[in-house]
């Protein structure tokens, strides 16, 4: 058993390569091989969203507070609000992020697949980031 105090878990700010705005990352699980579950407790500022990416066994997204913005390739984004998780499967390219007013934060549960859990692609284009699903 590994327990990890809540004032001993590492918080960074994200790289502005793979996020637009003020993204905080606190990591809460990285479980070693042969385990490959991977826990992030995300805050994104009002208006912050991942860039486009995948992940090769997908990814589950439970928002803990505030709205935000969910999209894929193939749909209008969608609002999402706390309470609401979300299951995107293994190689959907998406992005998520926080309302264009509201705080939002999220846990982010997704496995490594040989060490590897997310491809980065394009930044989200304004348009599509203000698009919502009706």
């Amino acid at each position: 058993m590994e327990l990890i105090p809540a004032n001993e878990r590492q918080t960074q700010k994200s790289d502005r390569s793979w996020f637009t705005g003020e993204v905080w990352l606190e990591t809460i699980n990285l479980a070693p091989a042969p385990a490959r579950h991977r826990a992030v407790h995300v805050t994104f500022e009002a208006g912050a969203r991942t860039a486009w990416h995948s992940h090769p066994l997908g990814q589950t997204i439970y928002v803990v507070e505030g709205g935000g913005v969910i999209g894929t390739r193939d749909a209008l984004p969608r609002v999402i609000r706390a309470g609401d998780s979300v299951w995107l499967p293994p190689g959907e390219e998406h992005w998520h992020g926080a309302a264009p007013d509201e705080k939002m934060k999220h846990i982010s549960i997704q496995e490594a697949e040989s060490g590897f859990v997310t491809t980065w692609m394009e930044h989200v284009a304004e348009e599509d980031y203000s698009t919502l699903a009706e």
